[in-house]
């Protein structure tokens, strides 16, 4: 007789549950992983977003009332030499990590320092920067809040011991929103800065805390009070195609614009180094050239150069010179001891260069100042896809797809040049040129490809022969000759021979 056994209801409950196959199994442990780590960083960007919303917040706030402020005093600038020179002598002595434009050292420390910034960048970037920028040295307030942004990243991130990959993670969630704060516009702010690293690389696996970050530090900083200048939507004519050859030829031309500032920049770090002497020498020197520029031409080319930004947006007249004037006094103070970014800049060359080009061409210099607003930007930063984005937000909706391809042909035009040396090159712009994948951008070196040198030789002949005595007939048909008719009857020849 046999004796039945009780039922194991433990074994009998996951044999029911081996329904699921183990790829099943493998998928739902994989979507439960997910969608914690997803909550995790949701939870992270937010901290990051809303402290470094607090800090930029009272930093703008700041800024603001010292300009205010200094602005009562007449011939305030006059103390720019004095700042200037103070800047060098206390960033060299007690934080050498707060020198430079800001942005670009962010991007040196992501790169080069394994994302590590020290705390101290924070107040002496605030301290450098509202100095030179109230005593009227022309500057940007985004490099700052991108500064502090990421160092105070480093700095949270060090306090919650992440690891060096989540570090570097945090460094660029407080990038994205101090950028959101100061740009107020919290999707390009957040985009721009993924997309400020690399050139032809966006960084997929931080796009979502970017978001989350830029969205907390632009509500945050409003909250706090920081308020943005609205922009009026831009009106854009019907489609035509001499309209479309318009956008493209403006596209080259503030691809040009960008192209000139980046060299103004380096020209002026230049000439910087090699001026004899005390570092703060360095910082007089500039503050009297400063006050040179502002005696002989304007004091609208101070400080940030909010007005005339907006004049030129509105379609008022703005001098032809103004993106030059706004050039040199930029490349001066931030290579000469003064504190600030550079972006606030490029807005001014941008919308400057814009409204001046319509106007000799006789177009619309409202449509074509917000153009160059955003072009600029895309070509001196290698940021187009920020760039277009930007340009949806403060100018509307219209302006999207001549804004992007106009961006798109500017960022090509600079080549294989930032305004950001420390930018990582993971492109190349042209099958024309070759250039070394992986190097920061100040070390590379192009050169062209065999394809581009022999075109280039072959110009050259024909040149040659065009321009031999009095551009003669003679000189023609011999071009004619050489470059048109030999290589068609030598292909004939080749031909018979082969027939034959």
């Amino acid at each position: 007789m046999s004796i039945r056994r009780p039922r194991d209801h433990k074994k009998h409950r996951l044999a029911d549950l081996s329904i699921l196959s183990k790829n099943q199994w493998l998928i739902l442990t994989e979507e439960v992983v997910m969608f914690f780590s997803i909550f995790r960083w949701i939870i992270l960007a937010a901290i990051i977003g809303s402290v470094v919303g607090v800090v930029v917040g009272f930093f703008l706030n700041l800024l603001d009332i010292s300009i205010a402020q200094t602005q009562k005093i007449p011939w305030y600038f006059f103390a720019l030499p004095l700042v200037m020179a103070f800047n060098i002598w206390v960033t060299k002595r007690f934080a050498p990590d707060s020198a430079g434009h800001g942005t670009e050292k962010v991007i040196e420390a992501i790169h080069k320092d394994n994302s590590n910034i020290r705390g101290r960048v924070v107040p002496f970037k605030m301290l450098s920067t509202i100095l030179t920028i109230a005593a009227g040295g022309s500057a940007g307030k985004e490099g700052p809040s991108a500064h502090i942004g990421g160092t105070m990243g480093s700095v949270l991130a060090n306090l919650f011991k992440l690891s060096p990959e989540d570090r570097k993670k945090f460094v660029i969630c407080g990038i994205s929103a101090g950028f959101s704060a100061v740009f107020g516009t919290p999707i390009a702010g957040a985009i721009f800065g993924v997309e400020v690293l690399f050139v032809g690389t966006l960084l997929y696996e931080v796009l979502m805390p970017s978001f989350v970050a830029g969205m907390a530090g632009y509500q945050v900083a409003a909250m706090m009070g920081v308020t943005h200048e609205s922009t009026h939507i831009v009106t854009v004519p019907d489609f035509g195609i001499f309209f479309f050859f318009k956008i493209i030829m403006a596209g080259f031309l503030f691809g040009g614009c960008a192209l000139v500032f980046i060299e103004a920049m380096k020209v002026c770090k230049n000439i910087a180094k090699k001026i004899p002497g005390p570092s703060v020498l360095t910082g007089i020197v500039g503050g009297l050239a400063i006050i040179a520029i502002t005696l002989v031409l304007s004091d609208a080319y101070l400080g940030l150069g909010i007005p005339m930004i907006y004049d030129a947006l509105a379609g008022d007249s703005v001098p032809w010179y103004a993106f030059l004037a706004k050039m040199a006094t930029t490349g001066i103070t931030l290579n000469f001891g003064g504190g600030g970014g550079s972006v606030t800049t490029i807005f001014f060359v941008g919308a400057t260069a814009g409204n001046t080009f319509a106007n000799v061409f006789h177009q619309d210099p409202v449509l074509y100042a917000a153009l160059g607003f955003v072009s600029v930007l895309a070509g001196a930063t290698n940021t187009p896809l920020a760039a277009s984005i930007m340009a949806v937000e403060l100018f509307g909706s219209a302006i999207a797809p001549y804004a992007a391809v106009a961006c798109v042909i500017s960022f090509l035009m600079t080549g294989y040049r930032s305004a950001y040396e420390s930018q990582v090159l993971n492109m190349k712009k042209s099958t024309s040129f070759y250039a070394s994948s992986g190097q920061d951008m100040d070390n590379q070196e192009t050169h062209f490809e065999y394809k581009t040198r022999r075109r280039l030789a072959q110009g050259r002949r024909v040149r040659r022969t065009i321009m031999t005595p009095a551009t003669k007939p003679l000189g023609f048909l011999k071009m004619m000759i050489t470059y048109v008719l030999m290589p068609k009857l030598r292909l004939y020849l080749a031909r018979f021979r082969k027939k034959g």
